[in-house]
């Protein structure tokens, strides 16, 4: 079983993709569990940041990485938070403290001017030197509601409400969660791609 490294510390994360990736017979390891960082994530969009973490991660466990670089984009603020999702509310952020700062800045925003999206970039490299990492980017629409529903997932799922479940994220089954999400979107361009790279090895 080949082994693979998650560039991110975040269990909700290391949960969702590992059991997506189950049909590669990839053994997926935290890069917590080796100790590792997280580096800064320095980059102006999410694939910047992604190949920014994905490198880092492949070059102090010398394993081949994925990383994931994934956020909020709320169409009435611009598209923020963004890249900015984990630390929406601050340094010392929580998944509480960022969905709070959030319905309290579009507390007067019109229900039909509450649009959202979940974006995900996935960033697979073989080594710290690849020059060609594989690169692929999901998205999951919806809105943000005025107030939490549910108590599923991570992150903005309580306040993200998918128009075709009738229900936040929060409160959809994990495994629906799993094929319609954002992160089910990349996984399945990324699927065909990493295992095409892994037979011709």
């Amino acid at each position: 079983m080949k082994k693979f490294v998650l560039a991110t510390g975040n269990p909700g994360k290391v949960k969702e993709l590992a059991s997506m990736l189950t049909p590669l017979n990839i053994d997926i390891v935290a890069q917590s569990e080796f100790n590792v960082p997280d580096v800064p994530e320095t980059g102006t969009t999410f694939i910047e940041n992604a190949i920014i973490k994905a490198r880092h991660a492949a070059k102090l466990t010398g394993l081949p990485a994925i990383a994931d670089d994934s956020g909020l984009e709320v169409m009435a603020l611009g598209g923020a938070p963004g890249i900015y999702s984990a630390r929406y509310s601050g340094e010392d952020a929580t998944d509480q403290s960022n969905i709070d700062k959030l319905l309290s800045t579009m507390k007067d925003v019109a229900q039909d001017q509450r649009q959202a999206r979940f974006v995900c970039v996935l960033v697979f490299m073989q080594d710290e030197h690849d020059p060609t990492p594989i690169i692929c980017q999901g998205f999951w629409n919806g809105h943000i509601t005025h107030d939490q529903q549910g108590l599923s997932g991570f992150g903005y799922d309580p306040i993200f409400y998918v128009d075709e479940q009738q229900c936040t994220s929060a409160e959809l089954p994990k495994e629906l969660k799993n094929k319609i999400s954002h992160r089910a979107q990349a996984l399945i361009e990324l699927l065909p791609r990493l295992k095409a790279q892994l037979g011709n090895q």
